[in-house]
């Protein structure tokens, strides 16, 4: 019985769904965990970067405040003291300082020993204060002028509307700085008693409700932006360890290949070496070289000592031939080969063996059939290992068909069909794997290595042909390998000159099929694009 190795584990469906659930739950729990320890309900990463992103905003409209509070503290004293509208802005003016320099000391601070939970307590306060002082400004001017009470709006607006857009990341300090105001102006609306003052303070706190709102739309729209971030990080970071695993996997793969190589280097010398002795002598034995032998039973000995070390060097060079194709090693060593000589050939070699077992081959060759351009060796070699299968599984009585003919494309193909039991369709990848093995061929008394059709697949690869197999049960089964147009050795045309002469007489032709001695392959390319 021949071993046939067992295939890795592979991950079912379940195992998948398996594994996909405790990533998710272990996801729910560290979001639970991040909320635990967290002020705000997201993840502590998050609160770091969405303080970051205020204090960047507040530093980038530092210069719009700054113009917008000297500028209102001088409007501010055309309707009030001069003096207390320049207190107003020099006590403004110092808050916002603060609140820069707090911002500038707070980005100046490693990320990772960030107090998320102080800076934003400070940061709202600030923002009361800032807000406060605005609330002052705008207080003075209640019962004013109807001028007055809109500019008030006016500024009331637009102090709402900056602060919105600057700390829209921490809507906290935003009603902080924006409420002291939006009071101070409705307050204002209402004591002036009139219709028309009411509906100000109306749209007043109207408008502190929408920015408000508007507000809170941008910090989820940032917290979203975070979210996808980190998941986005995260995917790369599971990328890469996937990558890093593969890269291993590769290295190892590669070692275990190198390894196995040189095994077989190895092991092929030290069977080879005994095997050739065992082959020899059995030899010697079985034809009875120094004279019969007493005990007749020795012949039939030796010639099964002989015959299992044909099949045991048989079998050597199927795995050394593969192992080459699969290291990317075989050569082919590229001749002139006639594919209808050398398949008769090949049926000769065979003939014997098929009569033993009551098999019948057929031939039916197409006639003049020009050369290849490939390895003799190889050809042969794929010739023998579809006889041979097609033998080895054809029940005694049974016909196996050989053809040789031409493709449709101008290429030439061997075909080999039999009427042995067939492959059953989930079974064709099987046998076309190394070491695969059908149930019919574990079930048959002559078993191999499964080696014969995939050695025979990759030989017809390195050739650019293709490999077909078709199979019915109780049917048959039909293998058919194509050469492609470009290796068929045809005549080539003259060579016309540029005049449109043809080449002299006394000029050698272009080599034909058949003719002697190789002919290079990218030569005849060459002669046959210059030929048209």
């Amino acid at each position: 019985m021949s071993f046939v190795p067992a295939d890795p584990p592979v991950p079912t469906s379940v195992d998948r769904t398996e594994a996909a659930r405790r990533r998710r739950a272990a996801q729910r729990v560290r979001e639970a965990r991040d909320r635990l320890t967290s002020t705000t309900g997201t993840r502590p990463a998050f609160d770091a970067e969405l303080l970051r992103q205020y204090a960047q905003n507040r530093l980038s409209g530092s210069l719009v405040i700054l113009m917008l509070i000297v500028s209102i503290g001088v409007l501010a004293g055309v309707w009030s003291d001069p003096l207390a509208a320049g207190v107003w802005t020099a006590a403004t003016l110092v808050i916002h300082v603060v609140i820069v320099l707090k911002c500038r000391k707070f980005l100046a601070e490693p990320p990772n020993t960030v107090n998320s939970r102080a800076w934003r307590l400070r940061f709202v306060l600030l923002d009361l204060f800032f807000g406060l002082a605005w609330m002052f400004q705008l207080a003075q001017q209640v019962g004013a002028h109807e001028t007055a009470a809109t500019f008030n709006l006016f500024v009331m607006l637009l102090v709402v509307a900056i602060a919105s857009m600057l700390a829209s990341t921490l809507p906290v300090a935003v009603l902080a700085g924006t409420t002291p105001v939006t009071v101070a102006v409705a307050l204002n609306f209402v004591l002036a008693g009139t219709v028309q003052g009411w509906i100000l303070a109306a749209m007043a706190l109207t408008a502190q409700i929408y920015f408000a709102l508007l507000s809170f739309r941008i910090y989820s729209s940032n917290l979203a932006t975070l979210e996808a971030r980190a998941e986005k990080d995260a995917l790369i970071g599971e990328l890469e360890q996937a990558k890093a695993k593969s890269d291993e996997a590769r290295r190892r793969a590669e070692a275990a290949n190198i390894a196995k190589s040189r095994f077989l280097a190895q092991m092929s010398h030290e069977l080879r070496t005994p095997l050739n002795a065992i082959l020899g002598f059995s030899e010697v034995m079985k034809n009875e070289i120094f004279g019969p032998h007493q005990v007749p039973a020795y012949k039939d000995y030796s010639n099964d000592i002989h015959n299992s070390g044909v099949h045991l060097l048989g079998l050597i060079n199927e795995i050394l031939d593969l192992s080459r194709i699969e290291a990317g090693r075989y050569e082919l060593n590229e001749e002139l080969v006639g594919l209808a000589q050398t398949a008769e050939e090949c049926h000769h070699l065979l003939k014997l063996r098929a009569q033993n077992r009551g098999i019948t081959i057929h031939e039916s060759f197409e006639p003049d059939m020009p050369k290849l351009w490939a390895d003799e060796r190889a050809v042969r070699q794929v010739c023998l290992n579809l006889l041979s299968n097609a033998i080895k599984f054809t029940p005694q009585g049974g016909e196996i068909w050989l053809k040789v003919g031409w493709t449709h494309s101008g290429g030439q193909y061997l075909g080999v069909r039999d009427t042995g039991p067939g492959i059953p369709e989930d079974e064709i990848p099987i046998v076309l794997d190394s070491f695969g093995q059908g149930s019919n061929a574990i079930k048959s008394a002559e078993q191999g290595a499964g080696l014969g059709l995939p050695i025979v697949k990759s030989i017809i690869d390195l050739h650019g042909g293709t490999f077909t197999l078709r199979s019915k049960l109780r049917e048959g089964t039909e293998v058919v390998v194509t050469f492609p147009p470009e290796r068929v050795m045809a005549a080539l045309q003259p060579i016309p000159e540029q005049g449109g002469s043809t080449v002299p007489s006394d000029t050698p032709p272009p080599a034909r099929a058949g003719s002697d001695g190789p002919v290079s392959l990218r030569r005849r390319l060459r002669l046959f694009k210059a030929g048209g």
